[in-house]
């Protein structure tokens, strides 16, 4: 029969100090106005809206569609049936020589209830 390979004393060390992972609740927890961070006013946002009912939102990267849900629910006391997300990459951009980047973020359609509407403006 073989014998285990030895083990150098520090990884043993290692080991025994080692703790076991504990999980907590997954995500933050965000304010409805934190998950919102604005209306998103544009030509195909204003066609959405009138079509199809279907508002768009720039929100936290971090937030989730159920946060979005609730958010919208709350701030603007409406009925929402679906809700769609999407993460929008950066531009690059250039300022006389020096490369950079706009900043990635996330964006929300958020479609409503038949009987509810969202007036902006």
């Amino acid at each position: 029969m073989a014998k285990p390979r030895p083990r150098p004393k520090r990884y043993l060390r290692k080991l025994a100090m080692r703790q076991p992972c504990v999980h907590g609740e997954p995500g933050i927890e965000l304010r409805p106005y934190q998950v919102i961070i604005r209306p998103l006013v544009t030509e195909k946002g204003t066609h959405q809206s009138t079509r199809y009912n279907a508002y768009t939102f720039e929100v936290n990267p971090v937030a989730t569609k159920p946060q979005i849900r609730a958010a919208v629910t709350e701030l603007f006391g409406v009925r929402v049936e679906d809700v769609r997300t999407m993460n929008r990459k950066g531009k690059a951009t250039r300022t006389r020589g020096v490369e950079g980047r706009h900043a990635n973020w996330k964006k929300a359609v958020v479609a409503l209830h038949p009987d509810d509407k969202i007036e902006f403006f």
